[in-house]
């Protein structure tokens, strides 16, 4: 039997719970739908650093973010991997390509795929000239700006709906044709790439989306979906501190915490919907290419998001932060020809993380996983079977004083913030929307020591000095970048 081609699908940003198929109240999304009832979803599935590098890195390398050394958000530190995935695919004969999104640097950094046709969105270290060894202007390193300008005949620029790549509060439409929008795009390329691969080898092909990531700007007709429908309301949990986000009041549009008014919480939320649906679509454009190319039937398909965007739960948005909404991901794994004997319709209760791309991939095309790879294929979950699996999910980010790490099994969650000492502990089983800190119940004491004592053994070593004498220490300084890759 050849080896099957792999298409890799990841999105920016996307929360864990926008699937119709969970049964979200008001998201529409068919066709991952679809894939969620031909193959098998993973409902425990986190980004163990969330935000874009520390994501892409995992599921570049295969590794823990203590291996590949990227602990929080950090610009313009170069990519020097040994082992990444496509190059191990690219020595296993297969043709590679990514489209969209990479957010590596140099930004075009090939990272062993055989070509790239990059949108990494707005970057703002490209944005301006700076002093660094790859100064980078986006006009060179960004093909879909390139693209726009030819086909819209303007000046176009990712900011003329004025509004910021991080802006989480705030949505309205797209403003040229719908064609042109950057989700449209990555299909278009991805399709291409279908018509020019080499037909005498298997393919990997990574299409990288930026949305729903902020700029929050469907297409009007997916704005329209959800703009007038009453939305749910998010959740604030009991240990929020109100009085500061009223103080706070969202009055930045890129703001992280506050309470905003209604009226521009739901257009935002209905603009971050509408994308959701729009990719949707554009995702059935992409599975009906691959029929009409006839090689649907022997590609496997991956389906994930980097990370969550809290969206408003417990008053805060965006990503970093250790919460449900943020660091819990949908994924998706499908197999249409059925050659690996996925249990169609299942959802395996294993928690599951971005470093378990690499060697799930590496698995289905028979090549070798390198020993440096710390993840586990999913094929066999995905297959029923039974067998040693991680028990719990290390995660962190550094985010200033808001620096945090947590533990969990998907059923339970400690989270320590590494600067203030503060812990919380929820009990997911029957608070998965973390409303109620438990993390100070006598009845839960044991529990808690359980999970810090994990914590401790994740940390233990660590250059920051967060355990010392097998105790957590609070107040040392966080690092977004580990000095082995600096």
């Amino acid at each position: 039997m050849n080896p099957p081609n792999l298409l890799l699908i990841t999105v920016d940003q996307m929360r864990f719970d926008c699937l119709s198929a969970l049964g979200h109240p008001v998201v529409e999304t068919p066709n991952l739908d679809a894939m969620t009832s031909k193959g098998v979803l993973f409902p425990q599935a986190y980004s163990a650093v969330p935000s874009c590098i520390p994501a892409r890195a995992a599921i570049m390398t295969g590794m823990s973010q203590r291996s590949h050394g990227r602990v929080g958000y950090q610009d313009q530190v170069p990519w020097r991997y040994t082992h990444m995935l496509a190059g191990e695919l690219a020595q296993a004969g297969y043709h590679t390509q990514c489209v969209g999104k990479m957010h590596v640097y140099p930004a075009r950094n090939l990272c062993d795929f055989h070509n790239i046709v990059l949108h990494d969105g707005y970057l703002h270290h490209n944005r301006d000239k700076r002093d660094t060894p790859f100064a980078e202007h986006f006009d060179q390193v960004d093909d879909y700006m390139r693209w726009l300008r030819r086909e819209a005949g303007t000046e176009a620029d990712l900011t003329d709906l004025g509004l910021d790549c991080n802006a989480s509060t705030v949505g309205r439409p797209w403003h040229l044709p719908e064609a042109l929008h950057p989700t449209n795009w990555c299909v278009t390329e991805s399709i291409d790439f279908l018509r020019r691969r080499d037909p005498s080898k298997p393919f990997f092909l990574w299409s990288s989306f930026v949305r729903p990531h902020s700029p929050l700007d469907p297409p009007q007709a997916y704005f329209d979906l959800y703009k007038d429908l009453e939305l749910p309301v998010p959740p604030i949990g009991d240990w929020v501190d109100k009085e500061a986000a009223a103080l706070a009041g969202g009055a930045d549009p890129t703001s992280t915490f506050g309470r905003l008014p209604k009226r521009r919480l739901d257009r935002a939320r209905a603009a971050y919907y509408g994308l959701i649906t729009h990719l949707d679509d554009q995702i059935g454009r992409l599975l009906q290419a691959l029929g009409e190319y006839g090689v649907l039937n022997d590609t496997l398909i991956l389906f994930t998001s980097d990370h969550g965007e809290l969206m408003g739960d417990h008053l805060a948005f965006r990503k970093s932060l250790p919460y449900e909404g943020s660091a819990k991901i949908p994924l998706i794994l499908w197999d249409p020809g059925g050659r690996f004997g996925l249990a169609a319709g299942s959802r395996p209760d294993t928690v599951v993380e971005l470093r378990d791309i690499m060697p799930t991939l590496l698995e289905a095309a028979g090549a070798p996983i390198p020993a440096s790879v710390e993840g586990a294929s999913l094929l066999g979950p995905a297959r029923g079977e039974a067998g040693a699996r991680r028990s719990y999910l290390h995660g962190e980010h550094a985010y200033g004083d808001r620096s945090n790490h947590f533990v969990t099994d998907g059923r339970e969650k400690y989270i320590w913030f590494s600067q203030s000492g503060e812990e919380q502990f929820f009990d997911l089983t029957v608070d998965p929307a973390e409303l109620v800190d438990r993390a100070g119940d006598p009845a839960r004491a044991d529990r808690v020591a359980l999970w810090r004592e994990r914590l401790v053994r994740e940390l233990e070593g660590r250059e920051e000095g967060y355990v010392m004498e097998g105790r957590l220490v609070a107040g040392r300084e966080p690092r977004a970048c580990l000095s082995h890759i600096l």
